[in-house]
């Protein structure tokens, strides 16, 4: 280790570490509760709160956050592990919910922003420390205490220099990192736009019909397994992931070995058009097509198949349509379910959707220049998509540095 460093266990160098309380949620009023959706990308977003009636029940002082300190997400998958720091002081009263740990530094042992970059330097590691399964993956407090050592110079002016030089690099990286981001939206919009368009200047030769008279096959549900699903072998299940984001993948199935029938309808075959008819309000009605891999593939209940009439239209032509602005307001407009994470749209939505139909040669034309504007949309998308990864490893490798004494 550096001359001048230190290296301890993260318990032993905090003032306090544990978890918020479990909020009494109020409409209006109340203490702000920052909760797992506000912790992201190294920053707190205020945004994503909410209120806690602390009338109700109490919140202890120690639990409200205070500058410098560090709040870490404490469960879930895909969200344990990720950190960001109050680098401002709080507008008002604020606590964390109990699936966020607060984490406090020792009053004089760090310049407050070199604690927030001491934890980021460990958020890979701590992202993999969580145990438990089915989605309820938990952080506890001793693991996060003892299982974690942090290095830093104990000269706070030092810690003072390092921040000063992290700062500038991160500013940077930030601004590459919006730029990226809005590049990337751009490529998108334009050819969400290029679809607005073409299906909203149409001439006298198209014609609007329900979408029950373009089908060959009408829409079905898929197979609902009646056994869990395993590694290893057995009958390839398309799940919801496998259509999400108007892509086709098939690598994204499930394997069952409960018993299938050979003449059953839920077998799929190459060209069917695929909707997930059950998800978020957001991605509910997400459209692919079937390129027929893997061979002999079943999509699970979730999703709905359906066989276009090829006399009557392309198969790329309707799925265009379908993921079209005006198409999408329609079938999540017509998506029913209580619970805003999990709303349905039923075969009727399907058949009753009106497509815009134009001769089948003007069909093949307008398939050809979107496939043409995907592409490219794709290729540029993916170029954003990797600087925004390099910038990620350049900002990991900072830190890296940083923490290694060679900054």
């Amino acid at each position: 280790m550096k001359a001048g460093w230190n290296e301890q266990k993260l318990g032993e160098v905090c003032d306090f570490l544990n978890r918020g309380t479990s909020p009494r949620y109020l409409d209006d009023g109340g203490v702000c509760v920052l909760n797992q959706k506000c912790v992201r990308d190294h920053a707190v977003s205020w945004e994503q709160s909410r209120r806690h009636d602390a009338k109700a029940k109490s919140v202890s002082p120690e639990r409200f956050v205070r500058l410098g300190d560090v709040l870490v997400n404490s469960t879930g998958t895909g969200t344990l592990g990720r950190v960001a720091q109050i680098r401002e002081e709080p507008a008002e009263r604020t606590t964390v919910d109990s699936h966020v740990t607060i984490v406090r530094p020792k009053p004089g042992m760090f310049h407050l922003d070199f604690f927030g970059y001491m934890l980021a330097v460990i958020e890979d590691a701590i992202k993999e420390a969580g145990e438990g399964c089915g989605g309820q993956t938990e952080l506890a407090r001793a693991i996060l205490a003892e299982r974690f050592s942090v290095t830093y110079p104990t000269a706070v002016p030092e810690q003072r220099r390092i921040v000063g030089i992290l700062d500038e690099a991160f500013e940077g990286i930030a601004t590459a990192k919006a730029n990226a981001e809005k590049n990337l939206q751009n490529a998108r919009a334009l050819f969400e736009s290029h679809l607005q368009s073409v299906f909203n200047e149409r001439s006298k030769d198209w014609r609007v019909v329900p979408m029950s008279t373009v089908l060959s096959e009408q829409p079905r549900n898929g197979w609902s397994p009646p056994l869990a699903y395993q590694t290893g072998s057995g009958t390839p299940v398309l799940t919801l992931s496998s259509v999400t984001g108007f892509q086709y993948d098939g690598a994204r199935v499930k394997l069952s070995s409960a018993p299938t029938r050979e003449d059953a309808h839920y077998w799929l075959k190459p060209n069917e058009l695929l909707i997930t008819r059950s998800n978020t309000r957001e991605l509910v009605g997400h459209v692919a097509i079937y390129d027929g891999t893997p061979e002999r593939a079943i999509c699970c209940d979730l999703i709905m198949k359906m066989t276009i009439d090829p006399s009557m239209a392309l198969t790329r032509f309707v799925y265009y349509y379908l993921r079209s602005p005006i198409a999408r307001a329609y079938l999540t407009s017509h998506a029913q379910g209580a619970n805003p994470t999990m709303v349905k749209i039923g075969k009727q939505v399907v058949q009753n959707i009106t497509v815009p139909l134009p001769p089948l040669a003007r069909q093949k034309t307008i398939t050809s220049l979107l496939d043409s504007l995907k592409e490219e949309t794709q290729r540029l998308a993916s170029i954003y998509q990797q600087k925004l990864d390099t910038l990620g490893e350049l900002k990991k490798s900072l830190l890296h540095q940083a923490f290694s004494g060679n900054l």
